[in-house]
């Protein structure tokens, strides 16, 4: 009796270390195809990461490129706005002279005319000492 125990005994010990066996063994995979999928995962985030960075990155280069053109030209215009300021200065400079010059001429003219009326004086005086 003992011995047909025994063999369904057995065959139960090896049904249960089978169980036991299939049971690791689909731990074993079902481990792996965890531990695939998470490094698969991981490779997708770094990869989206990656992408979200570029996209940042390029629009912030894009910016920075942009802003040293602005620079650049705001640099411009202050040195063109120099120059023009310079050359105002010059032209009012050139204009002062020019104005200088003409009083001076009208001044002048006023001379000439007072010297006149004076010598016609003189010379009317002169003639009337004269005649009497």
């Amino acid at each position: 009796m003992e011995r047909s125990h025994q063999a369904p005994a057995g065959s139960f010990e090896a049904s249960l270390l089978q169980m036991i066996n299939n049971h690791n063994h689909a731990s074993i995979e079902l481990r792996e195809q965890t531990e695939k999928a998470k490094k698969d995962a991981i490779r997708k985030a770094m990869r989206v990461s990656d992408l979200l960075v570029n996209a940042v990155n390029g629009g912030v280069q894009e910016v920075f490129i942009n802003e040293k053109r602005i620079e650049m030209e705001t640099r411009a215009l202050a040195a063109t706005i120099m120059r023009f300021s310079k050359q105002t200065d010059q032209w009012l400079t050139a204009s002062h002279a020019v104005n200088s010059a003409l009083k001076e001429i009208g001044d002048f003219e006023n001379w000439m005319k007072t010297m006149e009326l004076d010598c016609k004086s003189i010379s009317a005086a002169i003639c009337n000492i004269h005649q009497t």
